[in-house]
């Protein structure tokens, strides 16, 4: 079983994070932490210096959290993965001032915690683990309680492939943020990463167009354009995501028409 060391915060702050000790293991195409202590064991009272609403303190320790916890062997979903669907989080979030920024924050670092193969049959059911797994950290961590529902329904609500509908501004704000950056030249870097750890090729040999087959994303990474992510701008949930949603299709739909261009011979 491969180890990690704790988060530096659990470690910087022992009198408040001592009975949080944990081991980290990679499990399942994630790493979770495996708690040393009984589920009986009460935990630390938390510190009462340390505001819980402090925007800078929940940065932090969801980032430490998020960074401890990812799967650091996928670059298509790693750290810098969820530093950009914050980023791009926090500019949908001007739009909808009424909208709860720090679940949004939360939801956007832990969406990923469980993350499984795209061709993994149980990956349908990744964003649930995601939302429990993050639920019980964001516990040991003294998350606000009144927003943990909210949390773990954004995480849950995110997946393209779980389609659970989000049923409120925060998950629509992730949701979209997320499908974001599936999208424009770093969407684009994502998919190929992602095709060739599947082992797909890069396009049909003789028909790339799809014009006499069906599309088939699992075998030939061209296809994914037009098989989901031309979709998305459609799906998106709030007006300012179908708005950057649509710029970074178009940026993908003028690649195409290039690769194809080159792939023909002209």
């Amino acid at each position: 079983m491969e180890k990690f060391p704790a988060p530096q915060f659990l470690r910087n702050d022992k009198a408040r994070y001592g009975g949080l000790c944990c081991i980290w293991t990679r499990h399942a195409s994630a790493i979770i932490a495996v708690p040393r202590f009984s589920p009986a064991t009460p935990m630390p009272p938390a510190s009462k210096n340390l505001p819980k609403d402090s925007r800078q303190d929940w940065s932090e320790r969801l980032t430490a959290l998020a960074g401890a916890i990812s799967d650091a062997d996928d670059g298509a979903h790693d750290i810098n993965h969820l530093h950009r669907v914050w980023q791009a989080a926090r500019i949908l979030l001007d739009d909808y001032p009424a909208a709860n920024a720090l679940v949004v924050q939360a939801a956007c670092y832990l969406h990923d915690l469980v993350n499984l193969p795209k061709d993994d049959p149980q990956r349908h059911l990744a964003s649930r683990q995601a939302a429990q797994l993050a639920r019980r950290h964001l516990q040991q961590l003294d998350f606000p309680a009144d927003q943990l529902d909210a949390v773990a329904h954004a995480i849950e609500a995110h997946s393209f492939s779980a389609g659970i509908a989000p049923t409120t501004i925060e998950a629509q704000i992730v949701q979209d943020a997320d499908r974001l950056d599936a999208l424009g030249a770093v969407g684009l870097a994502r998919l190929f990463y992602t095709a060739g750890r599947m082992g797909s090729r890069l396009a049909h040999a003789d028909d790339a167009r799809a014009t006499h087959r069906a599309l088939d994303d699992r075998r030939y990474a061209l296809d994914h354009i037009a098989c989901k992510l031309e979709t998305l701008p459609a799906t998106m949930q709030t007006d300012a995501g179908r708005r950057l949603g649509e710029r970074r299709v178009q940026w993908l739909r003028d690649f195409r028409t290039r690769f194809l261009a080159e792939w023909e011979g002209a």
